[in-house]
């Protein structure tokens, strides 16, 4: 600790070190002047085709995943779309004749069995008749 004051007190408070006058305003100037000239790039002109080359190939891509897919799958998908057709066409001609013989059948049930309309729709809901007090 005594040598700090003594230091203090030889030297002093005093900023030992300076800054030469216009250092900073002359700094950059000399700094690029020393630097290399940088060349300068060659701009290069981009064709159509450049610019167009990554979507014509995606494009392909695209277009030959769906036809070997179509290859792949074609002939199944013919099949299986014929059968769900044929399918849907016998189900709506059957469904139809169910519907006509269903009603052909209710009506003359009703009319056989004598039952007005409140006693059927409890019949068909199986709706216990003691609760409704018949």
């Amino acid at each position: 600790m005594k040598e700090d004051k003594n230091l203090k007190e030889k030297l002093g408070k005093k900023n030992p070190f300076k800054v030469p006058e216009n250092y900073f305003e002359t700094l950059l100037p000399e700094i690029m002047d020393k630097l290399p000239e940088k060349e300068k790039p060659e701009v290069v002109e981009i064709s159509m085709w450049e610019r167009v080359k990554p979507w014509v190939y995606m494009v392909a891509m695209f277009c030959g995943l769906m036809f070997s897919l179509r290859v792949i799958v074609g002939d199944k998908y013919k099949e299986l779309k014929t059968e769900a057709n044929n399918i849907t066409s016998n189900t709506t001609s059957l469904q139809e004749t169910a519907d006509d013989t269903q009603d052909e059948y209710i009506n003359r049930m009703v009319e056989e069995v004598m039952m007005d309309d409140y006693t059927l729709y409890l019949y068909l809901t199986d709706a216990e008749t003691e609760i409704y007090g018949q």
